[in-house]
């Protein structure tokens, strides 16, 4: 593994293996946060507000996940699902030097996060899940349908952000947001790999379909559970659910939040993870 172009606070690129490497960015000066974003998103497309919050507290790490943005994943290989995807952030911590960090993951992130505080428990000061679930059959499941509006890949780009859009804000901001953000979001969703969109989705897949409950975290670590009560991807009956397994968990509901929960409330969210990890 190696680091290039990257100091402590700044842009850096981890090489995991071979064609496979893990692109960061790092703002603020504290406590390492590692924070991780879902399905075709990238370490660029976090909420300013939420990321601020945060990093008035914490030295926040923003990887790319494989294979998008400016990270990469060599030809014929593959993202590897939830699994893959922690071992490259436990090989990011270890480029960065770092021993324990808060672990921070929203929606597909936050099956990252889960993973890495079971896989690497001693490594995780503090753990965070937005609107995240537990898999298998502890999941709180969608009504039929959501998940085939989100993964849609059919229609211009301009098209695919408003669907988005529509799911991540609940229905009377969710117009406003597609004015205020939709030509944004159009522009980075038609960069994006679509071959590694399917491998995420698969990811998504693998996880909800999981054959065995997630083990509850022991020894705990500080926990903050953040979800939108107005959530129709992953509804808010996921927060409970993932109490369960994360012993002394606090539970933040915002009852007029969708699925980003950090792009329509990011101080109650920045709030309720800073609470959680004692910064």
């Amino acid at each position: 593994m190696s680091e290039v172009a990257g100091e402590r606070a700044g842009e850096g690129v981890v090489e995991v293996r071979p064609g496979r490497t893990i692109a960061w960015t790092a703002v603020g000066d504290g406590p390492p946060l590692l924070l991780l974003n879902g399905y075709a998103a990238t370490g660029a497309d976090w909420d300013p507000v939420f990321l601020g919050g945060l990093a008035a507290h914490f030295r926040v790490i923003t990887p790319d996940n494989v294979g998008l943005g400016r990270s990469t994943l060599a030809d014929g290989e593959a993202v590897g699902g939830a699994a893959g995807m922690t071992v490259d952030s436990i090989a990011l911590l270890d480029a960065l030097g770092i021993e324990r960090a808060a672990v921070v993951g929203w929606s597909m992130g936050g099956f990252v996060a889960q993973s890495v505080a079971r896989e690497a428990p001693g490594r995780v000061a503090a753990l965070g899940l937005i609107s995240t679930h537990p898999g298998g059959a502890d999941t709180v499941d969608a009504a039929p349908g959501v998940f085939g509006v989100l993964i849609d890949h059919s229609g211009t780009p301009r098209e695919q952000a408003t669907r988005l859009l529509s799911l991540l804000f609940p229905p009377d901001r969710a117009a406003e947001a597609d004015e205020r953000f939709g030509d944004l979001v159009a522009a980075a969703r038609a960069v994006l790999p679509e071959p590694v969109l399917f491998m995420q989705e698969e990811t998504i897949v693998d996880w909800h379909n999981r054959p065995s409950s997630l083990p509850v975290l022991d020894p705990p670590v500080p926990t903050a559970i953040v979800h939108g009560g107005s959530d129709t991807v992953v509804p808010p009956g996921n927060a409970e659910a993932l109490a369960r397994f994360h012993p002394g968990a606090t539970v933040t509901v915002l009852p007029d939040c969708a699925h980003a929960p950090m792009a329509q409330e990011p101080g109650a969210v920045a709030e309720a993870i800073i609470a959680a990890a004692g910064a």
